[in-house]
């Protein structure tokens, strides 16, 4: 994932229609105003938020990542309905300390 860093941090007025500026690769925000952003944006699939960084990914490829991602996914599937106790899930939104969120589009649907 590329990423530019800048040592200003990003506008967070609206445009002139009120929209918040979008979420780019290399923002500097607050948690909420990352939220914020994402939320505004309902084409992005996946920003990451890392100690202040907004990361947003490139295109995923077919052959590189969809079709292994599949055998993986089905194997750890199978894996967890053999073995209790054992819970899985896929690209949830995750937070895992201040500053830091992983925002994806299977957690804008529930």
């Amino acid at each position: 994932m590329a990423i530019v860093q800048t040592s200003e941090p990003a506008t967070t007025r609206p445009d002139a229609a009120g929209h918040p500026p979008p979420l780019e690769n290399g923002d500097r925000l607050a948690r909420e105003e990352f939220e914020r952003r994402y939320a505004a944006m309902p084409d992005v699939k996946k920003a990451e938020l890392i100690q202040g960084v907004v990361y947003m990914g490139s295109a995923a490829r077919f052959r590189a990542h969809g079709r292994p991602r599949v055998l993986l996914l089905t194997w750890l599937g199978m894996y967890r309905a053999l073995t209790l106790a054992v819970f899985g899930t896929d690209n949830p939104t995750v937070r895992p300390g201040p500053g830091t969120e992983h925002a994806a589009f299977v957690a804008r649907l529930g």
